[in-house]
């Protein structure tokens, strides 16, 4: 699928667009978040433009093709620029044809053992992805990278080796939740936008995770039951930092850690485990 995705945006299916807001976030986390907080920059804190429709019919998801709700890829082509798109691809995956655009990426990452236990709940509920199995079990998938666009440890790197070299504003899930207004500040200035102190915290206020869990056109209440089904765990769980403490046990810790090292061993690139 993401090989797929990378021929037919290289092939030219997107030629003559101006892709001049894209954004390409990290697997699983913060997506929806980041969304929402770019758009409402985008229009100047205007929260009932991003009333208008759900988030996945605002903001085309590119490895998105499900029968009952349509292809990410096709919606993409449709939509009149300037466009928010979004992707889970690793680095070496995405299409040149963005790079060579200069669109402006946006890469959130998160601590991987919170990621863990996000994904691990959200691949519970959405039936369109594979049973992860019991927690113990899917604790080796992670580890042994065997998971939806692959290792994090590679997706992490690969998007950090890059972002000097391109327009990519890489920032940290945890950061966001510890300081948002600085890191909502940080997005306002990527994206070229002036807003004054007012705006910001309305943006702020918007986007807290209390009140986008009610809030209908972001928290996937719409999508049909046999997608996403809410009963087993809702789409916007906790979005806390450190819930990993409450999956992993000490051993799957110290495994967990002693894996961590190994494979991050060539990196500078460091993460908040807990607040």
């Amino acid at each position: 699928m993401l090989v797929l995705i990378s021929q037919t945006y290289s092939s030219g299916a997107h030629s003559g667009s101006n892709l001049s807001e894209c954004k390409f976030l990290k697997v699983a986390t913060g997506t929806t978040w980041t969304q929402e907080i770019v758009e409402l920059i985008q229009n100047e804190g205007d929260v009932e433009k991003s009333k208008r429709a759900p988030t996945h019919q605002r903001f085309p998801f590119l490895e998105w093709k499900i029968p009952s709700l349509g292809s990410g890829l096709e919606q993409a082509q449709a939509m009149p620029s300037p466009r928010i798109l979004k992707t889970h691809l690793p680095f070496h995956l995405l299409p040149p044809s963005f790079l060579e655009k200069n669109c402006k990426i946006i890469y959130v990452a998160r601590n991987p053992k919170d990621n863990m236990v996000s994904y691990y709940h959200f691949q519970r509920m959405n039936k369109a992805l594979p049973d992860p199995g019991t927690w113990e079990e899917y604790f080796e998938t992670f580890l042994a990278g065997k998971v939806c666009w692959g290792s994090w440890h590679e997706h992490v790197k690969g998007w950090w080796e890059a972002k000097d070299k391109h327009r990519i504003l890489y920032l940290f899930y945890e950061d966001m939740k510890k300081n948002p207004k600085h890191e909502v500040q940080k997005l306002t200035e990527f994206i070229e936008k002036k807003l004054d102190d007012k705006v910001l915290d309305k943006i702020v206020h918007y986007t807290s995770f209390d009140v986008m869990k009610q809030n209908s056109m972001a928290n996937y209440s719409s999508i049909p039951a046999e997608i996403m089904d809410h009963s087993i765990s809702p789409f916007m769980r906790k979005g806390a930092v450190g819930d990993w403490k409450k999956h992993f046990t000490v051993a799957q810790n110290e495994r967990f850690d002693e894996d961590y090292k190994k494979k991050m061993a060539d990196t500078r690139l460091t993460f908040h485990f807990q607040f």
